[in-house]
């Protein structure tokens, strides 16, 4: 097995995967939005905690 074989694999897989993102939609730019906003919330309520507690 040479390293062409192995990068002409990656390749074809990561053209696979790409072609599902059309029938998805928006599906994943919305999870990524949630995701960072749920945890940009909790990095707030942490950044409060600490400031309650008169930490730097």
């Amino acid at each position: 097995m040479q390293v062409k074989d192995i990068v002409e694999g990656l390749g074809d897989f990561l053209l696979w995967t790409f072609e599902i993102l059309p029938t998805l939609g928006n599906i994943p730019n919305f999870l990524f939005i949630l995701i960072g906003s749920i945890l940009f919330l909790y990095w707030m309520g942490q950044m409060l905690g600490h400031q309650r507690r008169g930490e730097k």
